[in-house]
């Protein structure tokens, strides 16, 4: 592709996040990149309801979450339907990269986002990808 760019491998992003000022910033930018965000929630529950009805390429959670199941259930199950998982969080559990395809710690800014964002799309898409700072990726056999 001489002049052209290469078409995103992430476009449908699930935000799963229990802060809402921090979900509604996410989401905000998201959509403004033009990715679409397929939902913004807050439980485990709500999160495998929408993968069961909708395609998504990438889910943005947070470790902690509304309710008894976690993050890291999430991630268990996403991994199990072939879905990547970027963690977006304070604390990265132990076995992260067992589970997620990186980790993004929080506090991050709206470039920081941006530039992650794209650089997980770059990766999974099998190109180099030089993560921004506050960024971790791990070997996609995660996935």
């Amino acid at each position: 592709m001489l002049f052209g760019k290469r078409k995103r491998v992430v476009n449908r992003i699930l935000i799963v996040e229990d802060e809402p000022l921090t979900a509604f910033d996410s989401e905000n930018l998201i959509s403004g990149e033009g990715y679409e965000v397929v939902a913004t929630l807050d439980r485990y529950a709500d999160a495998i309801a929408t993968l069961d009805r909708e395609t998504v390429d990438l889910i943005l959670c947070d470790v902690r979450l509304t309710g008894q199941r976690t993050g890291i259930d999430l991630a268990r199950e996403a991994r199990r339907r072939g879905i990547p998982v970027l963690f977006v969080t304070g604390a990265a559990p132990d076995n992260a990269e067992e589970l997620v395809i990186g980790v993004l710690m929080k506090p991050y800014n709206h470039r920081t986002l941006r530039s992650a964002l794209s650089c997980i799309d770059c990766y999974l898409a099998g190109e180099k990808a030089r993560p921004p700072k506050g960024l971790t990726l791990y070997p996609k056999a995660t996935v």
